[in-house]
């Protein structure tokens, strides 16, 4: 195997082999159980230390595309598979969605419920004892270790620059290294230049919407959505239209429909793991999404907020296929690493960049020094897709157990999402569901559900839940058997009532 190394580069050795390596696999040449060369082979053809090799196939098993086998070597992952993460011990699952919503779309008139009131929800569960917590949007804490480790390292490397100010832009080391994640993991090629480092995904999304838009305007967004855009359009008084999402994404018969007579100036889309549904667009959609947008000369802001906890591999994001600078695409490390991090990024190209990183510094000048040296040093050491692989293989064991037991649990008049990754199942109930005496009842007993009515705009929409996968398998089995219990009883007592 010929690969050549550049001596003299400023990417260290171990991630040239690494991305050669990867190109081999993507391209082909090498095929689903070829075997690699050897650690002893591969170091003495292109003359680096052992440990390098050992770090470089280290790498690509965590981004999935080989894996050892012990006493033989590493091999590459068999592709053919429904997912690249087979070889990890992540089984495939055989369910499909049964989400059939009749929805209309909607043209919201008055605001939804309070963002404050479900973000203070999900708070005030966390500190209550043995409450089980279905609502909440993050992760459950893992890898404090090595997070202790990596931090105290990433201070060393500040060092003076805590007693300055830093770029608005964020960190060029930190840019450096997302743009390259982002090449690796999604086909996106960008240079550090194209990125804006955010205090979260919320702040970049919050940036863009108030660069594109003005008190006034409409914009579309999928229906149901992340309640916390809503919110955010809400606030600068922008009108919203809501498309009603199908099992394959948003529809886009209706959304040409009301391109073509409301000429929104934004399509707000979340195509990968959708929040709240879970769905995942095929490329197919998003092609044609985007073919859209460009006829009507209308901007998109993609929110991949949940990238990278995907179980299979997942379509290029919209951003990948855009040439005319319509897409701003938005990711952040909160959902994979730790929400209080607040570090998340917006790519951004052409003539809106500029503009962005002024926005950005009338904001909050930039994020904390200490949070990106934690996230480049994460991204350096080559945890985070260590990482990123150990919690994709606990949450589809988490995601298969909560759909386990929903099967045995719930009514045969309940359906749900299945989808290939992220945190939630949405869930949709029968017409008349009493959704605040389910909640309530829930609540008493020590399980805390969302309901789906924040997710839609103006809160207009079939009864629903969003339920997080991410609790402990106990708490799942517990917390779905006391839900199924409630659902029957007040779906029985609803019908007894009509």
């Amino acid at each position: 195997m010929r690969i050549p190394l550049n001596r003299t580069s400023q990417e260290p050795i171990y991630l040239q082999i690494r991305d050669r390596i990867s190109r081999l696999i993507k391209s082909g040449s090498l095929q689903p159980g070829e075997q690699l060369p050897s650690i002893r082979a591969l170091a003495e053809s292109v003359q680096v230390n052992k440990l390098t090799v050992i770090e470089a196939y280290g790498v690509l098993e965590a981004d999935g595309l080989v894996f050892a086998r012990q006493g033989a070597g590493y091999f590459v992952n068999n592709f053919a598979s429904a997912s690249n993460f087979a070889n990890h011990g992540i089984a495939t699952p055989e369910r499909s969605s049964t989400l059939d919503p009749a929805q209309e779309v909607v043209i919201a008139k008055k605001w939804g419920e309070s963002f404050l009131d479900q973000y203070m929800t999900s708070l005030q569960a966390q500190q209550e004892p043995d409450m089980i917590d279905f609502t909440s949007g993050f992760p459950r804490p893992s890898g404090l270790e090595d997070l202790a480790k990596i931090a105290r390292r990433a201070m060393t490397q500040v060092g003076d620059v805590l007693f300055s100010y830093d770029f608005p832009q964020g960190q060029f080391t930190l840019r450096k290294q997302v743009a390259q994640m982002l090449a690796w993991k999604l086909g996106l090629e960008v240079s550090a230049d194209d990125l804006i480092i955010t205090n979260g995904s919320k702040q970049a999304l919050s940036l863009a919407l108030q660069y594109h838009l003005r008190a006034g305007d409409w914009a579309i967004v999928e229906s149901p959505t992340y309640h916390g855009a809503i919110a955010l359009l809400e606030n600068l008084g922008v009108r919203i239209i809501g498309i009603p999402m199908c099992k394959d994404g948003m529809n886009l018969e209706l959304l040409e429909k009301y391109l073509h007579s409301h000429r929104p100036k934004l399509i707000y889309t979340i195509s990968t793991l959708h929040n709240p549904t879970g769905i995942t667009t095929s490329q197919a959609h998003r092609r044609e999404l985007l073919s859209l947008a460009e006829k009507y000369h209308c901007h998109i802001l993609e929110d991949n907020a949940y990238e990278g906890l995907n179980f299979a591999p997942s379509p290029a994001p919209i951003k990948a296929l855009d040439r005319s600078d319509l897409v701003t695409y938005v990711g952040t490390f909160s959902k994979t690493l730790m929400p209080g991090l607040r570090v998340g990024y917006m790519l951004a190209t052409g003539k809106h960049y500029q503009a962005l990183v002024e926005q950005k510094l009338l904001h909050d000048l930039h994020v904390s020094t200490v949070a990106q040296a934690i996230a480049s040093e994460y991204l350096a050491s080559g945890h985070y897709r260590r990482h990123l692989n150990h919690l994709r293989t606990i949450n589809h064991q988490r995601h298969d157990a909560m759909l386990q037991a929903m099967e045995c649990n719930f009514p045969d008049s309940v359906r749900w999402t299945v989808p290939q990754g992220g945190l939630f199942i949405w869930v949709q109930l029968p017409d008349r569901t009493p959704m605040a005496a389910i909640r309530q009842a829930a609540a008493e007993q020590k399980v805390l559900i969302g309901c789906g009515k924040p997710f839609f705009p103006d809160g207009q929409g079939y009864p629903a839940l969003r339920l997080n996968f991410s609790q402990s398998l106990e708490n799942i089995d517990r917390g779905i058997a006391l839900l199924g219990d409630l659902l029957k009883q007040f779906l029985l007592r609803s019908e007894r009532i009509t």
